[in-house]
């Protein structure tokens, strides 16, 4: 078993990615903020550089660096989250993504999503709020 990270665990997400968002989005709503916090690198204002972190580096994967500095990539990143997200179900997803060949397969399964990740469907700054529904525009 990993150590859990240490608090505050901040998590760099691609926004404009619709899958990431709402994914992020379900961890946001079943933690306090003062444990989770997350930093969308598709924002304007978004600079990697002031956390220590490269443009190439957050858009090839999804980074998390919690309260002592430790950084988290990729599906280790995700360990990092269901650490803290309250519940057996994150809990017992940790665990077993730390299980060798699962954490593997993980990886393995990660890099390819985050690679083609951008052929998907981009979220638009009309759906910033989660709030549109195919078929439906916002007035």
């Amino acid at each position: 078993m990993s150590a859990s990270p240490v608090l505050p665990l901040t998590v760099f997400y691609d926004g404009a990615c619709s899958i990431c968002a709402a994914e992020i989005s379900r961890y946001r709503s079943q933690q306090s903020p003062k444990r989770l916090v997350f930093v969308d690198i598709s924002a304007a204002d978004f600079v990697p550089e002031d956390h220590g972190l490269t443009r190439e580096a957050v858009e090839k994967e999804m980074h998390a660096i919690d309260g002592d500095g430790v950084v988290y990539t990729g599906v280790a990143a995700f360990t990092a989250i269901w650490r803290i997200v309250p519940g057996f179900f994150y809990s017992a997803l940790a665990e077993i993504l730390d299980l060798p060949g699962i954490n593997l397969l993980a990886r393995l399964g990660y890099k390819v999503f985050a690679r083609y990740r951008y052929l998907l469907p981009r979220r638009t700054p009309e759906c910033a709020d989660e709030s549109c529904n195919l078929g439906h525009r916002k007035k």
